[in-house]
């Protein structure tokens, strides 16, 4: 009774196709994005917004590119932070190369020029798939950190290959403090988030799920692969950089290439795995699973064990953290293989009959 939508009537095909046909997911969406955009920057402190909220939104905007890519095109992919390099480093030669230039173009060259990489480590993708496209995506990440640390005019010429980002600044205005970078990347990322939604529920977010699901099928239907996979490619690449420029403009300020390594896209295939592949949502699940639960473990851990008067040092603490963060990943995996944007789906479902029996 709480989430049904009975007594809602489409009356044109345009209201029957909205983003959020049911008036509660409308309700839902906007009271989420007005605690996002107005409680939490007047309630949080500088470590929410910097330490927290801020690479929170910034990997889920990664996530989602990779969500793009494997869980509604099917196609592999371990060079997901390669990609965000391309981006970090793109966007800083872009503001100090072109005078004048604004912030917000750079960061669009910057996912273009990811874009424009991620197509030309897809070509492989038109031969050959599962296992041994991962392995090939595998190559962009160690290639694309080579590149930025071997050749220095990547780095402004830096002997170490760190790059300082430039002041983020705005119609004059600079975004300084971390409140104010929070809401820049809030509301870009909240902007892609919903094109991402409704990309995937176009023609192209078609084609890509019928790839995923049978690539020969999908040829035989009239689906071109070739465009296909490679614009999915592109989308996600495209994502990927602007999150990568954001992280160094609006995160971290500075960053080096291994900063980009191996664990960090496997950090990001994680969430969407824990998340749920195919699922906007579960981009964001998937990226509050991952960074938020270890912070919430850093915190409960010592302090359970000061009420129980444990005498844990700070080593077994760490260990007691891993290994219960571990647990948990096989437990949600076992539980819901699908991820918890699966478990919120099935949690929908139920108020819909509530309160009858299901």
């Amino acid at each position: 009774m709480i989430y049904r939508e009975a007594g809602q009537f489409k009356t044109s095909y345009a209201a029957d196709q909205q983003l959020f046909p049911i008036r509660q997911d409308r309700i839902g969406v906007i009271l989420l994005l007005v605690v996002a955009f107005l409680i939490v920057p007047a309630v949080a402190g500088e470590y929410w917004f910097s330490a927290i909220l801020i690479p929170f939104l910034i990997f889920s905007l990664a996530a989602l590119g990779l969500n793009i890519l494997t869980g509604y095109a099917g196609q592999l992919s371990l060079g997901s932070a390669a990609f965000m390099a391309v981006g970090a480093y793109a966007a800083y030669n872009f503001q100090l190369r072109i005078e004048g230039i604004p912030i917000l173009v750079s960061f669009a060259c910057a996912g273009l020029t990811a874009a424009g990489v991620g197509i030309l480590f897809g070509l492989p993708s038109l031969w050959i798939k599962g296992f041994y496209l991962a392995v090939a995506t595998l190559a962009a990440q160690f290639f694309i950190v080579w590149c930025l640390t071997k050749f220095p005019w990547f780095s402004n010429y830096s002997s170490s290959g760190v790059i300082s980002a430039q002041k983020v600044v705005i119609l004059g205005h600079e975004f300084a403090s971390p409140r104010e970078k929070y809401l820049l990347v809030l509301t870009l990322v909240a902007v892609m988030a919903l094109a991402a939604k409704n990309m995937v529920r176009s023609s192209t977010g078609r084609a890509w799920m019928a790839v995923r699901d049978m690539d020969v099928a999908a040829e035989v239907i009239g689906i071109r692969l070739m465009p296909t996979k490679l614009l999915a490619f592109a989308v996600s690449s495209f994502y990927c950089g602007v999150a990568g420029a954001l992280y160094a403009f609006c995160y971290l300020g500075s960053v080096e290439p291994d900063g980009f390594s191996l664990d960090m896209s496997f950090r990001i295939l994680f969430m969407i795995i824990i998340g749920g592949a195919g699922s906007i949502l579960g981009s964001f699940l998937g990226a509050a699973f991952i960074l938020l639960l270890p912070i919430f473990l850093d915190i409960a851990l010592p302090r359970m064990a000061g009420l129980l008067g444990l005498p844990f040092s700070n080593a077994t603490v760490s260990h007691i953290q891993i290994l219960l963060f571990g647990t948990l990943i096989m437990f949600f995996l076992i539980v819901e293989p699908h991820g918890l944007a699966r478990l919120w789906q099935i949690g929908k479902e139920k108020l819909r009959l509530w309160p009858f029996p299901h």
